[in-house]
């Protein structure tokens, strides 16, 4: 009997891993995955569809670790366990249960960006290059030996969702070539420097919040890690938020002008006061009535 795999994930990279193993005949006795939440948009692809078109047993547990999931787990006798962008940790009891291991595909370039929305938080650094890291799965989060990875190099213009689409194909790929070590227990592992290691939480719609007291390029690199279709970059206007989806730093409106961080230097375009310079905000949206604003206002 071929190895049987036990896949755990979701979005389009999930998507993409999944289909990839069902193109290629494997044995995967099951899909777990998470429910779409009502209140995320869902820009993606999801593996449940690709599961459901070759009736693959698709669950969706609202907590995978307790003891009655860990008994339907050990009963479907999984040799294999593949984690790709399923969002809650799996626990060890879980992770010691396959012969050939668990193994996670994690959005960054490991060590870096270890934890949730590598992507975004990538970005939102100004990181001229991103990739995929196939590792085995420990206890701590994204913390195991790296079997392969892949990266691609993008843009200081480009949005989280323009580098997730560049970087996308690398998982499929990095799969492809490790697969069959992985069946067969012969994949090649090297330890990560943990002296490289950076570690990220999730992104909250409040972390987007505008602090007009960083530099120009960093507020600028918070409004592209963060735009349409994640929940975007704001500030607030006696109370009302505006919602910034795209701005243009060190704006010519703004050429001999200073004013304080925050300070409204510019009503037609919009150009606001950085630490170090201006921003003009190009594509805006009010989150209710607009308020009166004018020359000198401070958001």
């Amino acid at each position: 009997m071929p190895p049987r795999i036990l896949f755990f994930g979701y979005s389009e990279v999930g998507y993409d891993c999944l289909s990839l193993l069902l193109e290629r005949g494997d044995h995967v006795v099951a899909l777990i995955t998470h429910e779409d939440n009502p209140h995320e948009k869902i820009w993606f692809k999801t593996p449940a569809v690709a599961a459901r078109e070759k009736s693959i047993p698709v669950f969706t547990p609202a907590r995978v670790n307790t003891p009655e999931w860990i008994e339907r787990i050990a009963a479907l006798q999984p040799d294999l366990i593949l984690s790709v962008y399923y969002r809650a940790m799996i626990s060890s009891k879980i992770l010691a249960l396959p012969r050939l291991g668990a193994f996670n595909l994690h959005g960054s370039l490991l060590p870096k960006y270890r934890g949730r929305a590598p992507i975004n938080w990538a970005v939102l650094h100004g990181e001229p290059r991103i990739g995929m890291t196939l590792h085995r799965m420990v206890k701590s989060a994204d913390a195991g030996a790296i079997v392969d990875q892949e990266g691609v190099d993008i843009g200081p213009r480009n949005t989280a969702e323009q580098a997730f689409r560049q970087v996308l194909p690398c998982a499929r790929r990095v799969l492809a070539r490790q697969i069959d070590a992985l069946l067969a227990g012969t994949a090649r592992e090297t330890p990560q420097d943990e002296a490289q290691a950076t570690y990220f939480g999730g992104r909250q719609p409040e972390d987007g919040r505008i602090q007009w007291t960083q530099t120009s390029t960093q507020i600028f690199n918070l409004i592209r890690a963060v735009t349409d279709p994640y929940p975007g970059a704001f500030t607030e206007v006696g109370g009302t938020r505006l919602m910034v989806w795209w701005g243009e730093p060190d704006s010519r409106a703004a050429r001999g002008k200073r004013g304080a961080p925050g300070e409204v230097l510019s009503l037609s375009p919009l150009v606001v006061a950085t630490a170090d310079g201006a921003l003009e905000l190009t594509k805006t949206e009010w989150r209710g009535s607009a308020p009166p604003l004018r020359v000198g206002d401070r958001l």
